[in-house]
């Protein structure tokens, strides 16, 4: 953790890319709520404030297109002890009979993650859908029936463990998620694709949120794409959004999963 601390650190990059709105926004482009739901939860999770990102989020809750937008914005108002209570209705609005909530595998499983972090009951048929979604090689997929990825992965496991699934399912996830991992000590989205930042650090909270230690060499990998100015570049051969990187790093490396606790 010492590491953290040794030049700019992670958390004043991030900080500096906040406008006097509230918003986040990365160098070259515009501010908007999911970025800055994204700074809160890296920023949040490092223990730290975030100035006035809350009156920013609350302020653009009608300007939230998709069930997912809202359910990420209502995450980070809840980390901030807010209850979103119109993000909540809309959640709650968007279950279907077969548990599912939105038009998604994804989306569902953000729905159990903000109304768990909001302090409500994940609802059964919703963990008993994004259980039933569970690939045969362990995975979960962001939509029905498409191809697993680490991600994703991670976030149901988290999602599942928050609804306190424990067991066979959790176990299956986390060896799915082993087999993503690169001898670099990173973590790739898909087989084939290459270690890079934000797929290690999805797998690190989901081990997290099973009790597990970080898998070996993990949080190395993530240490040396570290830049100078406390951004961490995406991979080894890139350097893209590092404020979006940088605020999904943030939780692996201080061991929080989500929801933040």
């Amino acid at each position: 953790m010492a590491a953290l601390t040794v030049g700019v650190s992670p958390v004043d990059f991030l900080s500096s890319h906040q406008a006097p709105s509230g918003a986040f926004a990365e160098s070259s482009g515009s501010s908007g709520p999911l970025l800055t739901a994204w700074a809160v939860l890296g920023l949040r999770a490092a223990g730290v404030g975030t100035g006035g990102a809350l009156q920013y989020l609350t302020t653009h809750e009608a300007a939230l297109p998709e069930v997912t937008d809202a359910e990420l914005v209502a995450l980070a108002e809840s980390v901030l002890g807010r209850r979103p209570s119109r993000l909540l209705v809309r959640i709650r609005g968007a279950q279907h009979s077969n548990g599912r909530i939105g038009p998604t595998v994804n989306s569902t499983v953000w729905g159990i993650l903000a109304l768990r972090q909001a302090g409500e009951r994940a609802p059964p048929a919703a963990v008993q859908f994004v259980l039933r979604q569970q690939a045969r090689n362990g995975g979960w997929a962001w939509y029905l029936k498409g191809q697993p990825d680490s991600n994703d992965t991670a976030a149901a496991i988290e999602a599942l463990r928050s609804a306190g699934v424990t067991g066979k399912p959790i176990r299956r996830g986390l060896a799915y998620l082993h087999r993503l991992q690169n001898p670099d000590g990173g973590f790739e989205l898909t087989p084939g694709r290459g270690s890079d930042a934000q797929s290690t650090a999805w797998a690190v909270q989901a081990f997290v949120a099973a009790d597990r230690l970080a898998p070996k060499g993990s949080i190395a990998y993530l240490l040396r794409l570290r830049r100078p100015d406390g951004s961490f570049r995406y991979s080894k051969r890139y350097a893209t959004t590092p404020v979006w990187v940088t605020a999904q790093v943030l939780p692996a490396l201080h061991r929080r999963a989500f929801p933040l606790r």
